[in-house]
């Protein structure tokens, strides 16, 4: 098993917007991306685990939420390991977008 990809996105929500706006924008977010599937999304607090497929292969990572960022840990299986820095340049840009927008406030 490889390690898992991780990606650090800074916010200035606090913890309770961040979890909203994770919890609101997550599927939206993973729809615009049309490979990629959330199978499972299961909150537990300030986290998450979840499960996705790509390119018909599952991928399982957690979500921890802090009150200054986020952190996203990603186990990618072999065969989608070669898309990994893609995979963090989007999960960065995405995540970025998410807890940074206005929210129309």
């Amino acid at each position: 098993m490889s390690a898992p990809l991780v990606v650090s996105i800074p916010h200035r929500l606090g913890r309770e917007e961040a979890v909203r706006r994770l919890k609101t924008g997550l599927g939206r977010a993973a729809a615009s991306i049309p490979v990629l599937q959330v199978e499972e999304e299961r909150w537990s607090g300030d986290s998450m685990n979840f499960r996705i497929r790509a390119l018909g292969q599952i991928a399982t990572g957690q979500v921890d939420v802090a009150e200054d960022h986020v952190k996203v840990q990603v186990v990618l299986p072999w065969l989608l390991q070669r898309f990994a820095e893609m995979a963090q340049a989007t999960i960065r840009k995405r995540g970025q977008l998410l807890l940074t927008k206005d929210d129309g406030k």
